[in-house]
C-alpha cells in the first residue's frame, strides 16, 4: 500500500509539472508539440481526422524512462 502511495504523490508532481510548463510557455508556435512528422492528419470537407501515432510513441518512450529512473533503485 505504501508504493501506492508514493505513487499518487509522484504522478500528482508530474501534473503539476506538466501544467507549469504549458502555463508558463504558451507562446510557443501552435501545433508544434503534436504535430510530428507520422502523424496523420486527413482533411476532407467537414471531416479533420488526427491520429497522433509518432507523438504517442515519443511520449510513451521518455515517461517509460522517466518512471524508470525514479522507480529504479
Amino acid at each position: 500500500m505504501e508504493h501506492v502511495g508514493k505513487f499518487l504523490i509522484l504522478s500528482g508532481f508530474i501534473l503539476i509539472l506538466i501544467g507549469l510548463f504549458f502555463l508558463f510557455f504558451e507562446k510557443l508556435p501552435q501545433g508544434s508539440i503534436g504535430r510530428l512528422p507520422g502523424d496523420i492528419l486527413i482533411k476532407k470537407d467537414n471531416l479533420v481526422i488526427y491520429i497522433p501515432i509518432v507523438t504517442s510513441i515519443l511520449l510513451s518512450i521518455i515517461l517509460t524512462l522517466i518512471i524508470n529512473l525514479l522507480f529504479r533503485r
